[in-house]
């Protein structure tokens, strides 16, 4: 119940920041008749009743994760934060293919499986955002391609 009530609070207050950052939002005259300040002010609306209903009415105390998934967490984390780093700087298939290879290694500890999860994965992504969606994504490191 104690960590439900500070995950309330710590919901509210983010979101009554929210709230007074997109209160900050300079208008044009040439903008929708909402206004870019109505989805800001919508979703920390939304958050703060969502907050206040942990606040009031709590779960029972979680069983919280043992330490090999704490472990493992923090090795994904850590991997999507190297993944940020070394996109721009490797292209996008190579760091892909890593890190959904070890991500997936964490879940299902298969090696083979897992390296053809993160080529798969990472030539699919490829493929949809770079064709389907237009983006202006590199395959490989610019060094290598000249």
């Amino acid at each position: 119940m104690k960590s439900d009530r500070i995950f309330g609070l710590v919901v509210v207050l983010g979101a009554l920041a929210m709230f007074a950052g997109a209160l900050q939002i300079r208008t044009s005259f040439l903008s929708d008749p909402l206004g870019p300040k109505a989805f800001p002010i919508l979703i920390s609306g939304l958050s703060v009743l969502a907050g206040l209903s942990m606040l009031w009415n709590p779960d029972d105390d979680p069983d919280w994760p043992d330490r090999r998934a704490w472990l493992h967490m923090g090795v994904a984390l850590a991997v999507l934060v190297g993944y940020a780093y070394a996109l721009p700087v490797m292209g996008f298939l190579i760091p892909t293919a890593i890190a959904a290879a070890v991500i997936s290694y964490l879940i299902r500890p298969r090696l083979a499986q897992s390296a053809v999860t993160g080529l798969g994965l990472s030539a699919g992504l490829f493929i949809t955002f770079k064709y389907g969606l237009g983006l202006g994504l590199h395959a490989l490191p610019r060094a290598w391609m000249g």
